[in-house]
């Protein structure tokens, strides 16, 4: 494969002129682009799959709040750029692209602070969105558990009405950094209806207060990323109910376009197509290997077009719920497809003891985090009943 074929290949994605992004964006994205070089040359951006997931560093989330890339989606008035969806959507994908530790701050900005910025009281708006701004404060999502995964309305953790407040009793699970966050948005039942989606109420939950246990989950690469958080008579005051009492499932479905639709859904493992392309261009390459470099770049262009849609709704004040279930199944069945497709055509086996940040490293670490991509965010199988049911309907 040749240098020009190489840059074609991985820079498609994102350098192609694009319609949908406002005056201004490229200009954005080469300040982006500035900023990850310097980081790289710091050794902080290791061009590492899973980066949103995998890649916790708080001094790299301060340093990208500092360049306002941190809450763009909140107004200046709590912080925020007010830049908008589209802005932070060129910041991210390029941040994802590159493989930089995004983790620590990613739940806050995706959606905690947007869902703040929602349904929170001016108090809750002021004491939290300044620092999720600032790269300073940190969320989880309290929502899984053991026999409610993507079917949330089956959520058993307890919420009962305390003389100052509500005492939370259950177990979360798949709560991603709970040992090293600061606050998790809960849900759970605070009274009993006919209609399970009824009577859920959402409480920001501080991780470090009496009763909150949290146990690791390890993936298969050893890695402590995810938790069980055991809550066992956590006391949380009535001001630190979110949004309406009994009003929690209409919340969490809004919240989860946010968290469906992003760029890192097909995003993931993009730095292991690009390892793959740098390593082909060194080496003589097959037909077959250039075609399935292409097909993987192709569909990455067609799942782009399709988030950034979503993101423009978003902008808009619109809730693509649907749209979103939509990203998120072609996404994530997308990233395990390029994994499995990158392995084939590879000249290089994955080795997990191999240098670290080199393709067969890479490549091992990312087909040990495949199990995950159609599972986290809701399963595969739960959004194509949410698509059905809403095609069904009309």
């Amino acid at each position: 494969m040749t240098a020009d074929a190489r840059d074609c290949a991985v820079g498609q994605l994102v350098r192609f002129p694009d319609p949908q992004l406002p005056d201004g964006a490229e200009e954005l994205r080469s300040e982006v682009r500035d900023f990850i070089a310097e980081e790289r040359a710091n050794g902080t951006v290791m061009g590492r799959p899973d980066s949103w997931l995998s890649g916790w560093d708080r001094g790299f989330s301060e340093r990208l709040a500092a360049r306002g890339w941190v809450g763009m989606a909140l107004p200046t008035e709590f912080g925020g750029s007010g830049a908008g969806p589209i802005a932070r959507y060129v910041v991210i994908e390029e941040l994802l692209a590159a493989g930089a530790p995004v983790s620590a701050h990613w739940v806050s900005d995706r959606q905690a602070g947007v869902s703040i910025l929602s349904h929170g009281t001016e108090e809750q708006k002021r004491a939290f969105l300044p620092a999720i701004a600032a790269g300073r404060c940190f969320f989880s999502i309290g929502m899984s558990e053991r026999e409610s995964g993507s079917d949330l309305a089956s959520v058993q953790t307890r919420a009962e009405r305390t003389d100052s407040g509500w005492r939370l009793n259950g177990t979360k699970m798949w709560t991603g950094g709970a040992h090293v966050n600061d606050f998790a948005i809960v849900l759970a039942r605070s009274s009993d209806h006919d209609d399970r989606h009824e009577g859920l109420t959402q409480f920001i939950v501080d991780l470090r207060a009496p009763g909150v246990r949290v146990e690791p989950i390890r993936l298969l690469t050893g890695e402590h990323r995810f938790n069980a958080v055991h809550l066992t008579d956590v006391l949380v005051p009535d001001n630190r109910v979110l949004g309406i009492e009994g009003d929690g499932w209409r919340q969490v479905t809004g919240e989860l376009a946010f968290e469906r639709s992003g760029p890192e859904r097909f995003l993931s493992t993009l730095p292991v197509l690009t390892s793959l392309v740098r390593l082909l261009a060194s080496v003589s390459t097959s037909q077959h290997q250039q075609s399935v470099v292409g097909r993987l770049v192709a569909r990455l262009i067609s799942l782009r077009a399709m988030s950034l849609g979503v993101a423009s709704a978003l902008q808009a004040g619109a809730s693509p719920d649907v749209q979103a279930a939509i990203v998120k199944d072609l996404g994530t069945r997308f990233e395990g497809d390029l994994i499995e497709q990158v392995r084939v055509v590879s000249p290089i086996a994955p080795n997990r003891s191999a240098t670290i940040g080199g393709h067969a490293e890479l490549l091992a670490f990312a087909l040990l985090h495949t199990p995950g991509y159609t599972l986290r965010g809701g399963t595969n199988e739960i959004l194509r009943g949410v698509i059905t049911k809403e095609v069904t309907a009309r």
